[in-house]
């Protein structure tokens, strides 16, 4: 009996040890530390600050402060994007702006499970875009600061924008959401359905036709968002070209240097929580080819040519649409949704451009 105990803990010890091992390694890799620079004039800053009584958070990068600030609003919304900039080390942003990526009320690192997230509200969040932009044109001693939103941040960079022209030089908006309709449903499933039947994946197209079902009009409504979405992945038109959810979003996060141990944990439960908030239920039923038009001042259009979780067709058509003092879409290959890390060198060349000929009017 003594032999076989002392082998049963012999057999334990050694299943046990390479799982303690990982997650000691995994605590090494996850010091919450940014990218730093050398210089005079950079900074590298990560905090939590209070704004109009909530937690927000911000990870500041410049290589040289006197540059162009440039406010990066949230995907999501309610999702930190900041791991993307810790893996993508060519993306380097912070060579032609002061970039600040914001975790607005109560998301990313900026979470607080006591607080009540019966205020993250739209009205809420855009009286703290506001108060955050006062915040750093005073530190960083701007008249004006460029607004970027990605994918679900362009709501609410597009509405600040509107609502308060004269804090900005331009809207930058990449993967721009246009409509929730049925339209976008449908140019998702056109795009899926010509990947997979070229590739010849049979299994993929039956998972795609059991993933819709059509209108009264012929037209193609997703019945389950999550399992398109993954689709959507697979066909390469998700948040990284050809990489699947867990190759690249998981991965990334798990084994980034930017977040903890606690907010790498609290990052998934943190996401779902914002999608029950009053703000998530505002943010339905919109098509802004109807609801917002114009703008007073320069508007900017990113897409990847892969991108069909916002697809870029639509973004195209409300370029087209939108009345602003100058306006253009950019669509940038060799990308899917996320082209400022995908194809680094191009975007931020675009960028670039923007910044040449709107900072200095």
């Amino acid at each position: 009996m003594k032999r076989t105990g002392r082998k049963a803990v012999m057999i334990a010890i050694y299943m046990i040890s390479p799982i303690l091992l990982f997650f000691f390694i995994w605590c090494i890799m996850s010091p919450g530390r940014i990218r730093t620079y050398d210089g005079e004039k950079s900074l590298s800053e990560k905090f939590v600050m209070d704004i109009n009584g909530s937690p927000n958070g911000f990870f500041i990068n410049s290589q040289n402060t006197d540059d162009p600030v440039l406010l990066f609003v949230s995907s999501g919304p309610g999702t930190d994007d900041y791991f993307l900039t810790d893996k993508y080390k060519d993306m380097k942003l912070e060579e032609d702006f002061t970039v600040v990526y914001w975790d607005y009320r109560d998301m990313g690192i900026a979470y607080d499970k006591s607080f009540d997230t019966g205020r993250i509200t739209l009205e809420n969040i855009l009286k703290d875009t506001e108060t955050v932009t006062e915040y750093l044109k005073t530190r960083f001693g701007k008249d004006k600061i460029f607004i970027m939103g990605f994918s679900g941040g362009t709501h609410i960079a597009l509405r600040a924008a509107r609502e308060h022209p004269e804090n900005y030089y331009a809207l930058i908006n990449m993967a721009q959401v246009v409509t929730d309709g049925s339209e976008q449903d449908a140019l998702m499933y056109d795009f899926m359905k010509r990947i997979f039947t070229d590739r010849g994946d049979s299994a993929s197209l039956k998972k795609l036709e059991e993933s819709v079902e059509r209108s009264e009009d012929g037209g193609i409504v997703c019945r389950d968002w999550y399992n398109y979405v993954a689709l959507l992945h697979k066909a390469g038109g998700g948040t990284i070209k050809d990489r699947s959810e867990f190759e690249g979003i998981v991965l990334p996060i798990l084994f980034s240097r930017c977040y903890t141990v606690k907010e790498k944990l609290q990052y998934v439960p943190v996401m779902k929580m914002y999608r029950k908030t009053p703000l998530a239920e505002e943010l339905s039923g919109f098509d802004y080819r109807v609801s917002a038009t114009a703008l007073e001042i320069p508007v900017y259009f990113i897409s990847g040519e892969s991108d069909y979780n916002c697809p870029w067709e639509l973004v195209e058509e409300y370029c087209d649409i939108i009345d602003a003092p100058d306006k253009e879409f950019f669509l940038i290959p060799d990308s899917a949704h996320s082209p400022l890390w995908e194809n680094s060198s191009v975007t931020c060349d675009v960028l670039r451009q923007i910044k040449e000929s709107t900072a200095n009017e």
